[in-house]
Formats: C-alpha cells, sequence, structure tokens
C-alpha cells in the first residue's frame, strides 16, 4: 500500500469545478495583483476568526514579520518564543535585529510552557511569541496574563492552528496579533505561498497593510519602509473557493486523529489535545524511542513519515551566536529525538489506518 501524506491532488479533484472556476476567473479579469478576491477572502477570514482586521500576505513568514515590525521590534529588543517550531518564527525575529529568547516547552502540548516566561523577562523584552504547534493552540491565557503584567505584545504564530478552539474563541483571535500561513500542505492551504495577520486594533491594522505594500499610505506617498508582501490575487480565490469546504475538512481531521490515537495508543506516544481547546491536526505527530529506525521500517512499508523538528532551534548552528548549549531546553531537547509525523488529512481512510497500525506494531 502506498499511502499520501497530504492528499493535495485527492482534494483538488473534489473541489476541481470550483477552483477552476475561480483560477478561471482572476485570468478572465487579469487583475493578479490585489484584485477584489484578495479583500473578500480578508473579509470572510476575518468573520471566520471573530476579528476586526485580516491583512492577507504572501506568506505565513512575512505575516510574522509584518506583525513584528508593526510592534516596532528591532535590533537590541528581545522577544521570547518557543526552540521547539519551524526555523521561520525565530528567523523572522532575527531577521529584524531583535534576539530570540526562548524557553522550554510543555511535555503534553509541547507548545511554549507559560510557567517560564517570567524567568526570562527583562528590560529588553518587547513581546511574546508562542506557536500554536501541530494544530493545538498554546495556552494563550496563561502567556497573556504574564504579558499584561509586564505591559507586552502577544503574537500567536498559528501558522498550523487556523480554524482550531481556544476557550470558546479562534485561533488568530487569542492575542494582539495572530499570524497564519496558507502553505499548500497547512489544514487550510492555497497553490503557493500565502498567509494573514489578524488583529482587533484598528491601528496595528492600518500599519500592517501600509507595511504590506511598501509602507504606502497613498499611491507613491510611503509613510513607512515596508515589504512587497502581498497574497497573490491568485492565492486568494483559490482559498475563497476551499474556505466553504472547511470546516468540514476539520470535522474529517479530527475523526482521522481520534482513530489514530485508538489504533496506536499502545505501541507509541500519541499526542494529547488539553479539554479547553481543539486542534486541527496539522500534524499528527507521535513519540517512539526507536524514532529513525521505525521511520524507515514504515518507509519501506510505502507509508511515509516527517520529522516534526529534528533539532530544537537553540541548536542550529544559525543560531549558535545565541550560546545556547544542548541541556538548555531538556523536554525540547526530548520530544525532538523522539517524535516524528505520520500521514495527516481529512481523506486518510480506515483502512490505511489500520496498515499503519499494523506496521507499527510489528516493528
Amino acid at each position: 500500500m502506498n499511502i499520501d501524506f497530504a492528499n493535495l491532488q485527492y482534494q483538488y479533484q473534489l473541489y476541481k469545478k470550483e477552483i477552476d472556476a475561480a483560477v478561471q476567473g482572476v485570468l478572465d479579469s487579469s487583475r493578479y495583483v490585489m484584485g477584489p478576491e484578495v479583500k473578500a477572502l480578508e473579509e470572510e477570514l476575518a468573520a471566520f476568526t471573530g476579528t476586526a482586521h485580516c491583512i492577507a500576505c504572501s506568506s505565513g513568514t512575512d505575516a510574522l514579520q509584518l506583525a513584528m515590525m508593526a510592534l516596532g521590534i528591532g535590533p537590541g529588543d528581545d522577544v521570547i518564543t518557543t526552540p521547539f517550531t519551524f526555523i521561520a518564527t525565530a528567523e523572522m525575529i532575527a531577521h529584524l535585529g531583535a534576539n530570540p529568547v526562548f524557553v522550554d516547552i510543555d511535555p503534553l502540548t509541547y507548545n511554549l510552557d507559560a510557567i517560564e516566561l517570567e524567568t526570562v523577562i527583562s528590560d529588553a523584552t518587547k513581546a511574546i511569541l508562542p506557536v500554536s504547534l501541530y494544530g493545538q493552540p498554546a495556552d494563550m491565557d496563561a502567556v497573556n496574563a504574564v504579558a499584561d503584567q509586564h505591559g507586552l505584545p502577544v503574537i500567536e504564530d498559528a501558522a498550523q492552528s487556523f480554524g482550531a478552539m481556544y476557550k470558546q474563541k479562534k485561533s488568530c483571535n487569542l492575542s494582539t496579533i495572530g499570524c497564519t500561513s496558507f502553505f499548500p500542505a497547512k489544514p487550510l492551504g492555497c497553490y503557493g505561498d500565502g498567509g494573514a495577520v489578524f488583529t482587533n486594533d484598528e491601528y496595528l491594522a492600518k500599519w500592517i497593510r501600509s507595511l504590506r505594500v511598501h509602507g504606502q499610505s497613498d499611491r507613491y506617498m510611503h509613510a513607512h519602509i515596508g515589504l512587497a508582501a502581498r497574497l497573490d490575487t491568485m492565492q486568494a480565490a483559490i482559498l475563497l473557493a476551499k474556505l466553504p469546504r472547511y470546516p468540514h475538512e476539520i470535522t474529517l481531521r479530527q475523526e482521522v486523529a481520534e482513530q489514530y490515537t485508538h489504533l496506536l495508543a499502545d505501541y507509541v506516544t500519541t499526542p494529547t489535545v488539553l479539554s479547553d481547546r481543539t486542534s486541527v491536526w496539522a500534524q499528527y505527530s507521535v513519540q517512539a524511542v526507536a524514532r529513525d529506525a521505525l521511520c524507515e521500517h514504515l518507509n519501506r512499508a510505502g507509508i511515509p513519515t516527517a520529522i516534526h523538528y529534528p533539532r530544537p532551534l537553540h541548536l542550529q548552528e544559525c543560531f549558535a551566536y545565541l550560546e545556547y548549549r544542548s541541556g538548555d531546553f531538556p523536554v525540547a531537547e526530548e520530544v525532538s529525538a523522539k517524535i516524528f509525523s505520520l500521514p495527516m488529512n481529512p481523506f486518510v481512510t480506515v483502512k490505511e489506518q489500520k496498515y499503519i497500525a499494523q506496521a507499527i506494531a510489528q516493528f
């Protein structure tokens, strides 16, 4: 059996009529940059999350950069985040000349451990940037409480959790600014790069909209140094076509995850989703002591796997200048040595899951 990790082609065939019509509409209008579909998408995404403002942009990475630029983060500032995430989170902090300051993760959710925040806050701290990893929001109430005590903004990196719930509110609407990604393999993905920034602060929204188009306040009038970070009209049209189906896809993802947990609980450490939140299951990630050998075994059986993430950020060569050492964040280091992801998408069949479970049981 050969199993598709993300099933993107299968999804396209299901929605082909709507997606092809949306793409053709853009081709017919030839409004490829900032066409009407971009504004329409922003309105739909804001309504979906319950936020006042959505600013669509060119990627989840650019969303993070736009958010931090709007908050005035720059050289010499500290931004607290997690060492267990994709590099873009800390990369954008460093790109602005600020310093990523890491705290360890919670062993159950793999998200930033809010209890650790107080130990690293200093006069140089300018923001807290938790990541809602693998589809499950971080403990945003606890993070926001610490931030409020110190007068700090919070940026939720929700690149993997768009559509997830936290205490009856949607991810991306849980802090000062929320950022997400529409990379093709994300739960809601376009057919290239794409992202969005969310906020309820009108001033920040106005500034981010300006930064997205070279800091422009009016045509050829530039109030700020900005970026070329617009979302292509074509990608906006594709997302508009897919968004109505997304709530049902979330339900299907959750059903796939429940079945995985039922089948695998005796063989590997399965994920934990806390009772006050939901996950959109960007990945279904498990832990195993002999991770690498198990992945090789599964790959030989036609089962694709991925490791998110094999080396924590504080041990990456590009961050050597921060002078972190092995052992500084033991939970992140232990998890990174054991974790791997199984095929996860709304269309994984029970037959495929039973085949995967059997292969793991036989290892």
